[in-house]
């Protein structure tokens, strides 16, 4: 069970403390200034994607897609929703206070780039073979053709 849900636990710290940094610079780097805040937060999403894209990449070759898909997208939910419930008091603010618009706005860009970085990874690294699936189906093409021909007898 633990050598199961703590790599998920462990990206989907990773994810949050992404969020974390992104606020914290913003915050006292910066001064809050609207300008800075949307270009980290756009910073913060493609990090997020290349995270993902870069564990799709590591998990596709290792497990079946059923498998690590799950992991990932239970990591990517934890991460949002200390993201979405947590982050903004990091910030200084509340989930709320910029209004219901940019609450469900950052839902959507989270799932966008979670989703669009692991889609990525996974198409790069199935396009060139190199999936689960497909190194199973070469390993048993190559015992096929290793084994020799059986003389059937009439």
């Amino acid at each position: 069970m633990k050598n199961r849900w703590l790599p998920v636990g462990v990206l989907a710290g990773v994810l949050f403390a992404v969020n974390v940094v992104a606020r914290l610079v913003t915050r006292f780097g910066f001064d809050a200034d609207p300008e800075v805040e949307d270009r980290m937060s756009l910073a913060m999403f493609v990090v997020i994607g290349l995270i993902l894209a870069t564990v799709a990449v590591v998990r596709g070759r290792r497990h079946p897609f059923p498998r690590w898909g799950v992991d990932v997208a239970v990591a990517v939910l934890a991460a949002m929703a200390l993201t979405i419930f947590v982050g903004p008091f990091i910030s200084g603010g509340t989930p709320f206070s910029n209004g219901v618009g940019a609450f469900f706005s950052q839902i959507w860009l989270y799932g966008a780039f979670a989703g669009g970085g692991a889609l990525l990874g996974y198409l790069l690294l199935t396009a060139f073979g190199l999936d689960y699936r497909s190194q199973s189906l070469k390993r048993y093409a190559e015992t096929r053709l290793a084994k020799p021909r059986r003389v059937v007898r009439r």
